[in-house]
């Protein structure tokens, strides 16, 4: 155990050295050059963060819309190097609307439906993604979160063996760090998708949200379960639902440091560990935390924000069979370039 806690402790050295997380996340996804594409070329913070994302060379970029359009509303962005593609006149129009119509025949769509359908720049970005034109997808900047993740479900689909899409808040330390955070970071789910989970749904979260962990924050998962019972303290159904699914995570991924239930403070506080949880190697020192449902997650991914002046990187998208992130339409273009160095970062390596 010491010597797991040496290798965290030197990973979180790391990570401060090269500046903030969110550094390291653009670093990291630099190295990568993906093409990821932009959905909502007619909001200016979009064209702002493309061209952001292009000059820093985070991701290859394409944006959707109408090139006249979007070079008029932005007459002083550098659009240089930035892919626009107007989904109406794209010479791939009709393939995509042939893959579309493949993948909802069944459900009842026609092939005129399925053209319509496919002019609709999510539905066009998420048809990209499909065929394997562009590696990511992010849009949501000026519509509904629904008009992100319909597409989403009904073209990308959830990865091999994940029951249900979910999301998951880095939570990055202020400035001076936390005591219990060797790292600076920790990551709640979930925050911002699914109110209700089934054990095997909360499992799949959980398990979703350390690979994410890994492959985002750069940190070694150790995953708690929250309740408001540490290891059998309390009798509830709630309670039987975490360790329900604390048993089907375990037996899913046997070799991942993941243990419940746990109350917060004992997830985190090693002191308040040593009583309530004595024998678990998780207690005490987590840094991925996992709420029984959306709206403890989202209670108290803000109470960490406003109260504890945590930066709330997220919701991010995890579960897709290939990366799709909606944003606040709230966002500014920093967001927005974070939201694209994000989802490089998930494209899986071949």
């Amino acid at each position: 155990m010491a010597d797991f806690m040496r290798k965290v402790k030197a990973l979180g050295r790391k990570i401060a050295e090269s500046g903030s997380i969110i550094e390291e996340i653009k670093k990291r996804a630099k190295e990568k050059q993906r093409t990821i594409v932009l959905c909502e070329g007619e909001d200016k913070r979009v064209v702002e963060a493309a061209q952001r994302c292009v000059e820093e060379g985070i991701a290859r970029i394409v944006l959707l819309g109408k090139e006249s359009e979007i070079k008029a509303a932005n007459p002083d962005a550098d659009l240089s190097g930035i892919e626009i593609v107007n989904p109406v006149t794209s010479p791939k129009l009709q393939e995509y609307a042939d893959l579309l119509y493949e993948l909802r025949k069944a459900k009842g769509m026609t092939p005129e439906q399925a053209l319509e359908q496919a002019k609709d720049s999510t539905f066009f970005g998420a048809l990209m993604l499909k065929a394997g034109d562009v590696d990511g997808l992010v849009s949501g900047a000026c519509h509904s979160t629904a008009n992100t993740l319909r597409p989403g479900l009904q073209i990308i689909k959830t990865a091999k063996g994940v029951s249900s899409v979910s999301s998951f808040n880095l939570m990055i330390a202020p400035m001076g760090g936390n005591k219990y955070l060797d790292d600076g970071v920790i990551v709640f789910a979930d925050c911002g998708l699914n109110p209700t989970y089934t054990a095997e749904g909360l499992a799949d979260c959980a398990l979703a949200t350390a690979k994410s962990a890994k492959e985002i924050a750069g940190i070694e998962p150790r995953v708690a379960m929250l309740s408001f019972s540490s290891m059998g303290s309390a009798k509830h159904e709630n309670v039987t639902l975490v360790q329900e699914a604390t048993r089907i995570a375990k037996e899913k991924a046997p070799d991942l440091a993941l243990d419940g239930e746990l109350q917060f403070d004992a997830a985190i506080v090693p002191e308040v560990a040593a009583l309530k949880a004595p024998k678990s190697l998780v207690a005490g020192h987590a840094n991925v935390c996992i709420f029984p449902d959306l709206q403890a997650g989202n209670i108290g991914y803000k109470i960490a924000e406003r109260l504890g002046g945590f930066q709330a990187v997220g919701p991010i998208c995890q579960g897709f069979a290939k990366p799709l992130n909606d944003l606040s339409r709230g966002c500014k273009p920093a967001d927005i370039v974070c939201a694209v160095a994000i989802t490089a970062l998930q494209v899986c390596d071949d």
